[in-house]
């Protein structure tokens, strides 16, 4: 994770206001991953490390069409497993977890991907972060999924300053009112990658920039006109 510049957390009255601010905007907001069913999820989760959710939609496109279950997956074989996710970064070891992790799934859980971290992250390829996002999106449990978006925009604003990915991780549960907690992975992740980006953090366009610790702002691109642009 990318070091930040330390900021102070905010106060409980700020934070609710950012929560109330995103559920107003986006009520219902959805991970861009695609997926068929929870074993498809946890399979396109395990591929998206350190790669975008566009490239692995497209890689699992076929893949998901020949192989929608653990049983098809290993029918598929890890070489075939591999040539179909080759675009992908990491693929080789990638595709060798997913066909790995579809015979545990096989052998110990009856096909089915389990609804606890632990029996989750004991699968090959899936960390605390991949559980952490099938939990929240198939299994509907308040989790919060630490990429880095998340923990960019966790310091910088002042949410949830921490130096590891699961030290935000508690801050956040712990901090984030109850009734926005399920969708909270998304807003935080959504907004590190569209608005509050890493090099260039599109503050004028920033929906919770009034309570945010982060400074100075990035002020609206001046055209050569000496407009500002337009969104």
């Amino acid at each position: 994770m990318a070091r930040l510049k330390k900021v102070n957390g905010l106060p409980k009255a700020d934070v609710e206001a950012i929560f109330a601010r995103f559920a107003q905007m986006d009520p219902e907001p959805k991970g861009e991953l695609d997926y068929i069913n929870a074993f498809t999820l946890l399979v396109a989760v395990v591929l998206s490390a350190q790669a975008t959710d566009i490239g692995v939609n497209k890689a699992t496109k076929t893949l998901f069409e020949l192989a929608p279950t653990p049983e098809t997956m290993v029918a598929l074989g890890p070489e075939k497993i591999e040539d179909l996710v080759r675009t992908i970064g990491l693929y080789r070891t990638k595709a060798r977890n997913v066909f790995a992790l579809s015979q545990l799934l096989i052998e110990k859980h009856k096909s089915e991907v389990p609804d606890e971290r632990a029996a989750l992250e004991a699968l090959p390829g899936v960390g605390r972060k991949t559980a952490n996002v099938v939990l929240n999106i198939f299994f509907k449990q308040p989790t919060i999924a630490v990429d880095t978006h998340l923990f960019r925009v966790s310091n910088r604003t002042g949410l949830a300053p921490g130096a590891t990915p699961l030290a935000v991780e508690q801050k956040l549960v712990n901090t984030i009112p109850e009734p926005y907690l399920l969708h909270a992975h998304h807003w935080l992740i959504l907004h590190g990658r569209y608005i509050c980006k890493a090099r260039k953090p599109e503050c004028y366009r920033c929906i919770i920039a009034q309570w945010c610790r982060f400074e100075p702002k990035t002020p609206q691109p001046v055209a050569k006109s000496g407009k500002a642009t337009s969104n």
